[in-house]
């Protein structure tokens, strides 16, 4: 059979075909009839808790793109224009004629840059930077001429600086994004985790329905009996055979009997309310519902061994612990590289071009600039060393004893998955046997209270004990009842503890 899958966008889609699943068809005004993969489908194509998990997990994802702008390329500009006047009185020798003059200088500069930073922990700074500087003005009030013959002019630099200790390697670099990748993981498996609890209690609430509804019909049989028993009597008192007294006990039976109708009434109403308040919180409600299915005994395919080691392969909170610790081994990697000396190696290459007349302007500037004419080359080391790195220090220990959390806590679930999945599969054992048991003492209770009535009826027994086996039957199809669903909530349990509920019901997350 193939998978339904369940879309986290859509939520839609749970048939075997990819369309609505087929629902069995009622006649006007009656309830709508839901089997128990129905209520899974429409549970996870509405319910809001599966939207909730899903905008998590979207929220969550986000968090790599973040992490991964830490390694986009940075663009920068800026560009100036200036205009500066400026006027000097000055003497060429002493008790010469003064000289005076009055300039004018027009500035405009463009600035380009570009940074990157690598995984690896290297960083690249790019600058591109022409630059138009012209000066005019006059000289004793003559005539205005121009002080700069060659305004244009311009340069470009590259620098790559590498960490060699503190910052170096992808470990120490890439920590938080590596830790965000595994963060998408983990929301993913909380995602299904979602999903699983969410179809976990949908089955309970519609087994509740379904306990409520059949126990409604047990209390109907039993206020059937009753009242067979009581009008039996009342004639039994007119011809004389049975004392009125007894008439008495039988009135008293049939009103217990409509009180316990009553009961189960008002709780099959507060089942069926949990079970549509979980299907249908914010869409239109059906008028009524009626359960179709049934639980079914059926043998348990694996030993209690096996139950285990499948838990401990396959529960999705297993898989976000082991998700968890490995991030914060990353981490305290991360964090006891940032303990080291920083020692960098840096080149820087600058290229110059030669000042340019007005006719060539930056074209000849570029040119210049592109043929490496003018080339400048520095390399070095620059070395820092925290005398007590404290704070370095100090969020080494941290990350120590976050990972160390991370080891306890993962033994300490895998603890508690491996007692959950041991409980979980003898509850299943258990009930099994209880349904059987059940099953059993129900049909000897029929059989006892059919004697007893054939023994009253040829005056060998008493109104009394008539009464007191039919309570005893109906006692017994209560536990044979409640027997039956405790078998299924168990089976429900056990594959949630097992981690594969949503492939025994053919359900897949993508």
């Amino acid at each position: 059979m193939t998978r339904l899958p369940i879309f986290p966008a859509l939520l839609v889609a749970f048939s075997l075909v990819a369309q609505e699943a087929p629902k069995v068809q009622s006649p006007a005004g009656a309830p709508t009839k839901l089997t128990l993969q129905g209520a899974i489908e429409t549970s996870l194509k509405n319910n809001l808790q599966v939207q909730i998990a899903s905008e998590t997990r979207d929220f969550t994802r986000a968090g790599v793109l973040i992490e991964q702008g830490t390694f986009d390329w940075n663009l920068s500009s800026s560009i100036n224009l200036s205009k500066t006047q400026d006027a000097s009185r000055s003497q060429t020798t002493p008790g010469g004629p003064f000289v005076s003059s009055e300039s004018t200088t027009f500035y405009r500069s463009l600035s380009v840059g570009s940074t990157k930073a690598f995984g690896w922990g290297g960083n690249l700074s790019l600058n591109y930077n022409p630059t138009y500087s012209f000066r005019k003005g006059t000289v004793n009030g003559g005539v205005e001429q121009p002080f700069t013959t060659n305004p244009y002019d311009g340069s470009f630099s590259a620098t790559y600086t590498q960490s060699l200790l503190k910052g170096f390697g992808r470990d120490a670099t890439e920590s938080r994004l590596i830790v965000a990748r595994k963060n998408a993981q983990a929301a993913d498996f909380s995602f299904q985790k979602a999903i699983i609890d969410l179809v976990a209690s949908t089955e309970t609430l519609y087994w509740d329905v379904v306990f409520a509804q059949r126990n409604l019909g047990n209390k109907q049989q039993a206020l059937s009996l009753a009242q067979k028993q009581l009008k039996e009597n009342q004639i039994r008192v007119e011809v004389g055979t049975l004392a009125p007294i007894e008439v008495t006990s039988s009135e008293a039976s049939v009103a217990q009997r409509e009180q316990d109708i009553i009961a189960a009434e008002a709780q099959l109403l507060n089942a069926k309310d949990a079970l549509i308040r979980a299907l249908y919180p914010s869409t239109e409600r059906p008028s009524g519902l009626e359960m179709v299915d049934a639980p079914s005994v059926k043998p348990l395919a694996m030993d209690e061994g096996a139950a285990e080691k499948q838990a401990l392969a396959s529960r999705l909170e297993l898989k976000s612990a082991r998700l968890d610790l490995e991030s914060k081994q990353i981490l305290e990697t991360a964090s006891g590289n940032r303990t080291l000396p920083q020692l960098d190696a840096f080149a820087t290459y600058n290229g110059n071009a030669a000042s340019q007349i007005p006719s060539e302007g930056l074209t000849a500037v570029n040119k210049d600039l592109t043929k490496a004419n003018y080339p400048g080359y520095t390399v070095g080391l620059q070395f820092a060393l925290p005398l007590q790195n404290r704070a370095a220090r100090g969020s080494q220990a941290q990350a120590r004893a976050n990972r160390r959390q991370s080891e306890l806590s993962l033994r300490d679930l895998e603890l508690g998955i491996t007692l959950e999945t041991r409980q979980a599969f003898r509850n299943v054992e258990a009930s099994a046997k209880g349904v059987a048991a059940a099953e059993k003492t129900r049909f000897f209770r029929e059989k006892d209270l059919e004697a007893e009535q054939k023994k009253f009826e040829n005056g060998m027994s008493t109104n009394f004990l008539v009464l007191t086996k039919q309570n005893d039957l109906d006692t017994a199809k209560s536990n044979e009842l409640q027997s039956q669903i405790t078998y299924a909530k168990a089976v429900t349990a056990l594959e949630k503890a097992l981690g594969h509920l949503l492939e025994a019901r053919k359900l897949e997350v993508k």
